[in-house]
């Protein structure tokens, strides 16, 4: 006597293993007795979960959890393949308008003069008014080393010359054979 197959258990099962893939409670998956329905086609307020899958499959769309936290669990009556598709590319955009801020490096010797120090300020300024950090420091090289005051003294006009456009976050200090300083943009506020 042959026995009907059993359908496969835990992780083989693709029921189940959709179940635990999707980001959000559909449908079926959802299992308290009531929720709170929101969105634009229905009317804002507590129904029993029965009641709520049914105004779903009337619409011809789904029901899905958007809040399962909440008291009770905040539910909403949209396609639910739209609403990912929705919420990635919310995600792709917030992601392409964040932009990781640099640390740009310029460098000077205790005896750089005036042309070579408004060419690098020049270019600090650019570089903060991208939004970029800027690490400043004075190399000293062999006995050059003596003259740390010049060093100080360049960083702070340096830190005078940034002032409109960047913050500086500390006083130059030493750090082995140089002399560096950071300077964060100052936040700047949108036009409307």
């Amino acid at each position: 006597m042959a026995f009907p197959p059993r359908p496969p258990r835990g992780n083989f099962n693709p029921r189940f293993r959709k179940e635990q893939q999707q980001e959000h409670r559909t449908n079926n998956m959802i299992r308290v007795p009531q929720v709170r329905l929101v969105g634009d086609n229905v009317t804002v307020g507590v129904y029993p979960t029965t009641e709520a899958l049914r105004m779903a499959q009337d619409q011809v769309l789904d029901l899905v959890e958007i809040s399962p936290n909440a008291d009770p669990p905040v539910c909403k009556i949209i396609d639910y393949n739209k609403f990912l598709y929705e919420k990635k590319r919310k995600e792709k955009e917030m992601k392409a308008k964040s932009k990781a801020s640099e640390v740009k490096e310029i460098r000077f010797t205790p005896n750089t003069d005036d042309h070579d120090f408004d060419f690098k300020a020049k270019h600090a300024e650019k570089f903060l008014k991208d939004g970029d950090k800027v690490k400043a420091y004075v190399q000293f090289k062999g006995r050059a080393i003596q003259f740390r005051e010049r060093g100080e003294l360049l960083l702070l006009k340096f830190a005078e010359r940034l002032n409109e456009v960047g913050v500086l976050e500390g006083m130059p200090k030493m750090e082995g054979k140089r002399m560096l300083a950071i300077w964060a943009p100052k936040s700047q506020k949108k036009k409307s």
